[in-house]
């Protein structure tokens, strides 16, 4: 199956609206040193269409009644290739012919390409940026667009009446946990929603971090791996420093008019809106 349920196992700690998610794609080309899915997806940084995809999707669309389709959760739908292959783009024309809601989640500004399909659904675009520093943007995620590109392609979005939302994730001590400036650009680029998560630090990409940013890694291990909890497979933050990073996010989102959400923090008390911000899909005639 292409469309299939979105956390399956019913995580405690997932707020999700009940929604389908959907990968035109296996893997992801960005290189962000932050991936979870990299330790659950074989080569995935060898990103490669899903077999039969215009087929499989087509028959599986027919069945489709209303239902929210996120794509994607553990890739993105525009990596590198899309650009030459328009599968993507082939795949929303074939959504936007059945009656369903789309949420898009990238961190690539290709998505402002297909405005004029966008247009024409039930769709809400969340930008994953997790800095405005292109910089510290190249060493956190190497490979993927500049958040200057990513800032730009929601202008284009919001001009066309596109409703945005952002995901400030994840949130890193010491390298990105002072979004104030982030989340003012955002409220003034006319996003609707700020989703915010902590890094969750897996034997891998706990490796990534330490090699891009070793003194960083270093005053970060007691608080992961000593005063830290083991979650779902993942470690994480203290509670107390987790809930201090998400309430200032969440203080720093409203002041500006935006609505707020945690992922997987076990916070939802925090959040004013859906968590992912899905309720903002735009509804056409």
């Amino acid at each position: 199956m292409l469309l299939t349920p979105f956390d399956p196992w019913r995580s405690p700690l997932c707020t999700c609206l009940n929604k389908l998610t959907f990968s035109p794609y296996i893997g992801c080309d960005h290189k962000c040193i932050y991936c979870y899915a990299t330790s659950y997806i074989p080569r995935f940084h060898n990103c490669r269409p899903k077999r039969n995809l215009m087929i499989r999707l087509r028959k599986e669309a027919q069945k489709l009644r209303g239902q929210l389709i996120s794509t994607t959760n553990s890739s993105d739908p525009y990596p590198t290739i899309e650009k030459n292959l328009n599968l993507t783009r082939q795949c929303l024309k074939i959504l936007s012919q059945h009656p369903c809601r789309v949420q898009i989640i990238t961190k690539s500004d290709l998505v402002a390409r297909d405005t004029d399909i966008l247009r024409t659904m039930n769709a809400v675009v969340a930008f994953t940026i997790t800095t405005e520093n292109d910089d510290l943007a190249k060493q956190l995620e190497p490979k993927a667009p500049s958040p200057s590109k990513r800032i730009r392609a929601i202008e284009q979005l919001t001009e066309q009446n596109i409703p945005v939302c952002a995901r400030i994730d994840p949130i890193i001590p010491l390298l990105n946990d002072n979004p104030e400036k982030l989340i003012k650009t955002l409220a003034a680029l006319g996003v609707k929603h700020i989703t915010s998560s902590t890094y969750k630090a897996k034997s891998d990409n706990w490796n990534r971090l330490k090699q891009a940013f070793p003194e960083t890694a270093n005053k970060l291990e007691p608080l992961y791996f000593i005063e830290g909890e083991r979650i779902g497979g993942c470690q994480y933050l203290p509670k107390k420093l987790r809930r201090t990073l998400m309430k200032n996010a969440k203080e720093l989102t409203e002041q500006v008019g935006m609505t707020f959400g945690t992922c997987r923090e076990g916070f939802a008390q925090l959040n004013t809106s859906n968590c992912d911000g899905a309720n903002y899909c735009a509804r056409r005639p």
